[in-house]
């Protein structure tokens, strides 16, 4: 070994990238379920089912079958017409995200994260002295060397006013547009 801790010998032989597996079959080579669920969650605008199918690499009977499940389900929504389009139900993925922090956490926890949100926004609000980051102009904030610095920042601000509200609803058990409390908070 070398003082940089290197080893002496440089005859080790680079990798071999051509037996590495192709990331594009490590994708196609999942369920097509998965994939169908990994392209929806990601629309944010209706989008033919024909299209859909291109994303998910299948036939376009396969991902209409998936798209009026997923829909019957509440996962994306149909919109009528020709041709038929599909986008996710935002309120869905929220509902979801809800429902996970309440099975993975104590009602303890939910607090207790909750109040180091609530102190990082302040944290924030302290920092550039508004209330809401959308409040920040980054023209008049940052120098022309911090610019992402500052960019990063208020994004993680975004990020924790949305842990914050999500949190909140788990701690409220918040139901779901035509849900029902699946807790009494005492």
């Amino acid at each position: 070994m070398t003082v940089d801790n290197s080893p002496d010998d440089h005859d080790e032989d680079p990798p071999e990238f051509d037996a590495w597996e192709n990331p594009e079959a490590l994708v196609t080579d999942q369920p097509i379920r998965e994939r169908m669920l990994d392209v929806v969650y990601q629309l944010r605008e209706p989008t033919p089912v024909a299209a859909i199918a291109d994303r998910v690499d299948c036939d376009t009977e396969t991902a209409r079958d998936y798209l009026e499940w997923f829909a019957e389900a509440g996962i994306v929504r149909e919109h009528p017409g020709r041709p038929v389009r599909y986008e996710s139900n935002r309120s869905y993925l929220r509902w979801r995200r809800i429902e996970r922090i309440r099975t993975q956490y104590t009602d303890a926890e939910i607090v207790a994260e909750l109040e180091t949100v609530l102190g990082e926004l302040e944290d924030y609000r302290e920092q550039f002295g508004v209330t809401d980051p959308d409040a920040v102009s980054l023209l008049e904030t940052a120098g022309a060397n911090d610019v992402g610095e500052t960019w990063e920042t208020l994004s993680a601000w975004k990020t924790a006013q949305k842990r914050a509200e999500l949190l909140d609803a788990a701690r409220r058990d918040e139901p779901s547009v035509g849900g029902t409390v699946s807790r009494i908070d005492a």
